[in-house]
Formats: structure tokens, sequence, C-alpha cells
């Protein structure tokens, strides 16, 4: 809010210079269709991200573990029209997109996809040739309608916006709410690759499926851009999102997924972003489940580094680079 200080990733001090993880906030909310307040959703997970133990244990140490993680002044929004936002949001990004550093968004409704896209195309790895950048979504919804009250860039669309962009493919896990329309694209479409709910999440045969899921993510290889709406976690566990719904991943579902993406061998995990955060106000569960769940992003992609597993430009895996510096992108 205006006025007020920028809360930290972490409660971590910034420090001008370089930057290995940028985290960005988009308090972006324009075509929310049921619960409200995802506009207020990145500032509540930075403010619950100083309550999470900075202790990994697959690392064996603390974080930021030797890395600058530099929280970024959050994306502004006021253009009038939605276009234009989508296109600001895009520019804001932008800069973070160039492979001198790992870029979080937080969210803000699932809106924000197509412009993490239209940033992610300038990618070195992506080489401004979306089908080259694979995109895992995690989510209880398909958001591949073609539009939803008469607006194709409803957060109900985003995948489906990815899609028209141009992406490779599509991997989609906790899926659980979807249209006919959605349901005939997911069958149809090569693109794209459900794992439902109902299948993972069976009593009788979940764990085959489960097991299938993980095996699909360690083999994806090239670029990879992670979308985590965190409705794609039961509803208990994040009631406050927009659209809560039963029957969805566990916290540590999610987790697990998270940490095999990046340890695929072959992949690059370019950026990721976590969205649909919204404000509990009885009690802090859901915005400090999706800093939970930012953290592990975080902590997955140093080890990947320190594996030497990830290089975010053509250079090969484990070369030198020249991060980003932190001054101009600033606001002052």
């Amino acid at each position: 809010m205006e006025g007020e200080s920028m809360p930290t990733f972490l409660g971590l001090d910034q420090d001008v210079g370089d930057v290995d993880i940028a985290v960005l906030s988009l308090p972006y909310e324009l075509t929310t269709s049921y619960g409200q307040g995802t506009a207020e959703g990145p500032r509540a997970c930075l403010e619950a991200s100083a309550q999470v133990e900075l202790y990994d244990e697959r690392l064996g140490e603390d974080l930021p573990a030797g890395f600058s993680i530099h929280t970024i002044p959050d994306w502004d929004g006021q253009e009038p029209t939605l276009l234009q936002q989508l296109d600001s949001m895009t520019g804001y990004l932008a800069p973070w997109f160039q492979g001198d550093c790992f870029p979080l968004c937080l969210g803000g409704e699932h809106g924000i996809l197509p412009s993490i896209m239209e940033a992610a195309r300038h990618h070195p790895l992506v080489e401004n040739d979306l089908s080259n950048l694979t995109v895992v979504q995690i989510d209880a919804h398909g958001d591949l309608r073609e539009e939803l009250d008469g607006e194709i860039h409803s957060h109900a669309c985003a995948a489906a916006r990815a899609l028209d962009a141009g992406i490779g493919a599509l991997y989609q896990v906790g899926i659980r709410a979807f249209s006919k329309e959605e349901h005939e694209r997911m069958i149809d479409d090569p693109r794209i690759t459900t794992f439902f709910a109902k299948d993972t999440q069976s009593p009788c045969d979940g764990a085959s499926h489960w097991s299938k899921w993980l095996e699909t993510l360690l083999a994806m290889k090239g670029p990879v851009h992670l979308t985590l709406d965190i409705d794609g976690l039961d509803g208990s566990l994040v009631p406050a999102t927009g659209t809560p719904v039963p029957g969805g991943l566990s916290f540590w579902q999610v987790q697990e997924t998270i940490q095999t993406l990046f340890d695929a061998p072959d992949a690059t995990i370019i950026s990721a972003d976590v969205n649909e955060i919204g404000v509990q106000k009885e009690s802090p569960l859901t915005q400090f489940t999706a800093a939970m769940l930012a953290t592990k992003v975080v902590s997955s992609h140093i080890l990947a580094r320190r594996k030497g597993t990830w290089s975010a430009t053509n250079q090969p895996h484990g070369s030198v680079r020249k991060p980003i510096q932190i001054s101009h992108f600033s606001k002052q």
C-alpha cells in the first residue's frame, strides 16, 4: 500500500548488487469470477514468508544459502484497461527474464500467466519461440476456456492463452473442475497432458498415477515454467483462495512436485509463479501455505544451481554467468 514499506521475501535484508533470484509481486485482479482479494495476495504472502523457517533440509543450511534473493518493488498496475495492464505487466517482468537470474512471480489472479509467457518469450533458452517452452501447471481448474463472461483474458482462460501464444507443451496436475469444452481440449490437443485429481487422489490406485506424474516430471527436457495456482491444493489448506475446491493435492504432493521438477536432469526451470493467493483474515493459513511453497521453489532452484543442472543461458550447465544487478530497475 502507498506509504508503507514493502515486506521482503523471508524477511531477508536487501542488498544492492547482484541478483540471483528476483521475487516479483503482481497484485493483479481484474477478471476474478468468484472469491475476491487476490490483489492483496502477494503482499500477504511476503508478510507470511517472514515466519517461514529458513533452514532447508535438502540444502543442509539456512536460506539464502550464499545466494542473493531480492524482493523487487511490486508492479503498480495503474493502466486504465485490461490489455494495457497485461502489456504493462510484461514490461515489468521482461528485465528479469534475460537469463541472468531466476524470476519468481507472486500473484494475483491466474490471468498473470499470459504476461509471464510474453516475458519468457525473450529468455535465452526460449529464443523468441515459445514452442521451446514447457509449462507445468498445478491447479484445480483446467483454465482452458475460450472465454468466461465474454472475456478471453479471464483467469479461467490463462492456460488456453498460453497455448495460443505457442507454448510447446502443457502438463497439468490436480485438475478437478472443468467445463465440457475444456475436457474436450484436454483430450484432443496433443500438447496437453492432464493428470486428474480423481486419479492421483484415488484411494485405490492413486499411488500408481502419482508415480507416473513424478516420472513424467523427471523426463522433461529444455526450458520449463512452473505455474502454481494454490487452489490446486485441497481447499482445506487454502480456504481463502479465489475458488477453493475439495479433493485436491496435499501439501506434500505439491512440495514433491516442485522438488522433482527441479531435479529433472535435462530440464531447466527458467521461472515460476505462485498465484491466486487470497488473504485469510481469521488465520494466516492460506498465505502461509503459499509462502512455504514459494520458499520450496527457491530452495529447489538453489539446489539445482549447486548440482550444476541449472543454467539459464545457452552456456553449458555449471558455467559462470554474470548475474543481473539491482540499480536502474528499482524504484527510488
